[in-house]
C-alpha cells in the first residue's frame, strides 16, 4: 500500500488566529502532499515497499536521501497535524506532567526549554519532545526533515510532540519572528493527543 496524505483533524481555518488558514492549506496540500507522492515513489520497487513509516525510518540508510527526507517529512508532518487542535492549549496532566517535571522541574521550565530547542536550530528543521522507554521525557532538535525515529538522529526514543520550524510553517503570519510563533504553537497544542503518545509509547 501506497503512503496517503492523512486528511487534517480540523478544518484549514480551526487554528486561527495562532496559525492561520492560508499557511495550514499551503502547508497541508502541497508541502505534505510534495513529501508523500515523493516518498512513493522513493520506496516504489524496493524492500522498503510495504513497510510502516515507522520501520523504514527506525532501519533508515542515511545515505539514501530520497527515503530520507521526504519519508522525515512524510512521518513529521503527519505527528504534527494530530498535536494541535482548535481546543488545544493548556497544560498537560497526568503521567505526562509528572514526566514532565520529573526531567525539567515545572511545565514552565519544560516550555522555555522547548521553545529554545526550536528558536535555536538553524535553518530549518523542528524541535520535539521524546519518551524513552521507562517514561523518561527529553528535548532535542534536528535539522531538514530528520526525527528522533533515525539512527544516531535527534534523543533517540519516540516523538510524542512536535514542531515544525521551516519557513513555510509560519512565514506568511510570523515573518522572521520564530519565537512569536513557538509562543502561538503552544495554544494550541492538543495535550490529549501527546498524553495518549506518551501512554503508548513509554
Amino acid at each position: 500500500m501506497a503512503f496517503e496524505l492523512p486528511k487534517l483533524p480540523y478544518a484549514y481555518d480551526a487554528l486561527e488566529p495562532h496559525i492561520d488558514a492560508r499557511t495550514m492549506e499551503i502547508h497541508h496540500s502541497k508541502h505534505h502532499n510534495g513529501y508523500t507522492t515523493k516518498l512513493n515513489g522513493a520506496i516504489e520497487g524496493t524492500d522498503l515497499e510495504g513497510k510502516t513509516i515507522e520501520n523504514i525510518l527506525s532501519n533508515l540508510d542515511l545515505e539514501n536521501k530520497a527515503v530520507r527526507n521526504n519519508g522525515g517529512g512524510f512521518y513529521n508532518h503527519r505527528l504534527f497535524w494530530t498535536v494541535m487542535s482548535a481546543d488545544g492549549g493548556g497544560k498537560p496532566t497526568g503521567d505526562l506532567a509528572d514526566a514532565i517535571n520529573a526531567s525539567f522541574g515545572s511545565f514552565e521550565a519544560f516550555k522555555e526549554s522547548f521553545k529554545k530547542a526550536a528558536a535555536t536550530q538553524f535553518g530549518s528543521g523542528w524541535a520535539w519532545l521524546c519518551v524513552h522507554e521507562g517514561g523518561k521525557v527529553e528535548i532535542c532538535a534536528t535539522p531538514n526533515q530528520d526525527n528522533p525515529l533515525m539512527p544516531g538522529v535527534g534523543c533517540g526514543g519516540t516523538p510524542i510532540l512536535g514542531v515544525d520550524v521551516w519557513e513555510h510553517a509560519y512565514y506568511l503570519n510570523y515573518q522572521n519572528r520564530r519565537p512569536d510563533y513557538l509562543e502561538a504553537f503552544f495554544s494550541v497544542i492538543n495535550w490529549s493527543e501527546v498524553s495518549a503518545l506518551f501512554a503508548q509509547n513509554k
